[in-house]
């Protein structure tokens, strides 16, 4: 009965052909749905091993530094410092911004390091060109997924920087490529002011009758010099010494610091739970939907052919062939179209689909086994319609008009 299904596809190769590639390509996109969830986890899991942090300390009651604004004042990171397990410490900010070079714009996550070594929690853990920052100002490290060359320069808000080194796979948790540059320079690029708005503030407070009052000399001067200082960063992290365990450490800073802290897990599930969390329900649907429409195509496809060969099949019945005979003849057709489909699907997704999307798309080889059962499972129950119409036809078609 194979060499009789396999006739019937030769047959009519060309439109079994086409209609494999279809599906196929269909498949491609349902691979490579999967493989855009996969990419976004592993860019939250990339984002929390390249911080080289075990702790993150961040303002009381937020989510940040990654899910939601926080900002804690810069000198924080001394007092967490002399705590007992805690090893290295470091300031860091995130900003997610425009950042120009030449007469094209990037999206990428700003993040402002300390001064340190390889090593030092925020700083990249390695680089393929160039070296590390060195200078106190005005030197960046990108990675190479931002497009940028060494000796490059960038304009972050006012201030221009030299592309001193590459680095691969620094990205945010939403796929941005990410931008080193040192942490003052960061930290007047998020908190500082523009000058406009710096000299109306000025003009403002030195109006305010509550700081001209008599009695208090250089009140004004002392306000007015405040404003222009940036004593912020997002995010403290933490190194723990190997004898401590995380959450011990984590529960101290929380008690003598008033501040909150996660662990290297709770950022975990703040990240993949609640930042991609609907995103991955919105991937969700769209397999369901497309594994819907691919067995509808089949289905239909299948039941087309059963229909093209009403009389052949009501021949075989005339001749005592058995319906066990006929049905296997049926979803071997649709097996191997789904076969096809799905080879056609992998390679598409591989080397067409997955190279050219803008976000970074993971493919596991788990997911493609599970996708080929699927894919078969969707097969067979797509010929049940064509099954039972062919068990319908009536042996008499065979000698009719």
């Amino acid at each position: 009965m194979i060499s009789l299904a396999g006739r019937d596809i030769m047959h009519a190769w060309g439109k079994f052909v086409f209609t494999g590639v279809g599906l196929g390509l269909l498949i491609g996109i349902t691979l490579s749905m999967a493989g855009i969830y996969r990419g976004m986890v592993d860019d939250g899991k990339a984002l929390l091993d390249n911080s080289g942090a075990d702790l993150w300390v961040v303002q009381q009651d937020t989510l940040g530094p990654y899910a939601e604004p926080s900002s804690i004042y810069d000198d924080v990171w001394r007092g967490i410092r002399g705590m007992p397990g805690v090893a290295r410490t470091a300031n860091v900010t995130y900003l997610t911004m425009q950042v120009r070079q030449g007469d094209r714009d990037v999206r990428t996550m700003v993040t402002g390091v300390t001064a340190g070594e390889p090593g030092t929690p925020g700083w990249p853990p390695y680089l393929i060109a160039g070296r590390q920052i060195t200078r106190g100002h005005y030197e960046a490290v990108a990675d190479i997924a931002s497009g940028f060359k060494l000796g490059d320069r960038l304009q972050i808000r006012r201030n221009h920087y030299t592309v001193v080194g590459l680095t691969r796979r620094m990205v945010s948790s939403s796929g941005d490529p990410m931008v080193f540059i040192p942490l003052r320079d960061a930290q007047e690029a998020q908190f500082l002011k523009d000058n406009d708005t710096i000299h109306q503030q000025r003009r403002r407070t030195a109006e305010n009758p509550a700081y001209n009052r008599p009695g208090t000399p250089g009140l004004l001067d002392t306000i007015i010099a405040s404003q222009s200082m940036n004593p912020y960063v997002n995010a403290v992290l933490v190194q723990i010494a190997p004898e401590y365990s995380a959450e011990t450490v984590a529960e101290s800073i929380r008690r003598w610091k008033r501040l909150t802290v996660y662990t290297r897990s709770q950022m975990k599930e703040i990240l993949i739970g609640k930042l991609i969390a609907t995103s991955s329900k919105q991937i969700f649907m769209f397999l369901v939907i497309l594994s819907i429409v691919s067995a509808a195509i089949v289905a239909f496809i299948i039941y087309t052919l059963t229909l093209g060969k009403i009389r052949e099949i009501a021949v075989l019945k005339l001749i005592g062939t058995k319906n066990r005979t006929i049905v296997s003849l049926i979803m071997q057709q649709s097996i191997a179209l789904g076969m096809i489909g799905f080879v056609v699907g992998k390679i598409a997704a591989t080397l067409l689909m997955a190279p050219i999307f803008p976000k970074y798309v993971l493919l596991e080889p788990l997911d493609s086994v599970i996708g080929f059962v699927v894919i078969m499972v969707i097969c067979i129950l797509a010929s049940i319609i064509a099954i039972r119409a062919a068990l319908k036809i009536d042996p008499a078609e065979a000698i009719g008009g």
